[in-house]
């Protein structure tokens, strides 16, 4: 699945007129980018959400025939529900799927998907999370085994914690998640956050962080980055 539902406000002004997912870098927009990133793992049958300019991603993808993917719109024009929203409306899309990826449409990264999807496969947990040793102002926390304790917002002092242990390691999550069936059987409505319901699950489920500091990684927010990421992908 991708998140492309967002409001894209950091990319004022062209998110006035257009949704972030078509944004461009090197003549070829984000969505089309991960698309073509997710073919590389073999991921070919992918749900796209919508809102923000809706109409716009749905000719895109229409004018393209999926650039090659075969695609679900999980609609959200109504009233755009968050990550965790957004994933828990779409989740009958994914009946009979025993795990899948989830990511945002406004990142892109060398990131070697199926080398963590079969990590996530073989540590047996709930939900892999692909995350960074980088600057950030939100940061998911760790313990020693590389399990999920707790949330810090490092600009209020704020910190959510899941589970206590001696010592904290703080990363940057990347976007890129992978899941396995039953955390769609999340304890929330409406619109909110997938950070809750990972911090929710760390409770009593492994939710591990996949460490990938040092690859390319650019959460293309800002025009900025977009001229960041035109030197560094095709």
């Amino acid at each position: 699945m991708l998140f492309a539902a967002g409001l894209g406000t950091r990319l004022k002004p062209f998110t006035d007129s257009h949704p972030k997912a078509l944004a461009e870098v090197n003549g070829k927009t984000l969505l089309e980018h991960n698309l073509k990133y997710l073919q590389r793992y073999g991921i070919e049958d992918v749900i796209i959400n919508v809102h923000h300019f809706a109409g716009q991603i749905e000719e895109v993808l229409s004018d393209n025939s999926g650039f090659g993917s075969w695609i679900t719109i999980s609609d959200e024009r109504e009233e755009v529900l968050e990550t965790g929203g957004g994933l828990l409306k779409a989740a009958q899309f994914f009946e009979g799927e025993e795990a899948f990826v989830v990511m945002n449409v406004d990142i892109l990264t060398n990131l070697d998907l199926g080398r963590m999807i079969e990590f996530h496969q073989s540590s047996e947990a709930f939900a892999t999370l692909a995350v960074m040793k980088r600057d950030s102002s939100r940061q998911l926390l760790f313990d020693e085994y590389m399990m999920l304790c707790g949330w810090a917002n490092n600009n209020t002092g704020e910190q959510k914690i899941s589970r206590e242990v001696m010592e904290m390691q703080p990363f940057a999550f990347s976007g890129v998640q992978v899941l396995s069936k039953g955390v769609l059987d999340m304890p929330f409505t409406g619109k909110f956050s997938l950070i809750d319901v990972y911090l929710h699950f760390a409770k009593t489920e492994i939710i591990k962080g996949y460490d990938h500091t040092g690859n390319i990684f650019i959460d293309v927010g800002k025009p900025e980055s977009l001229e960041q990421a035109a030197y560094l992908f095709e």
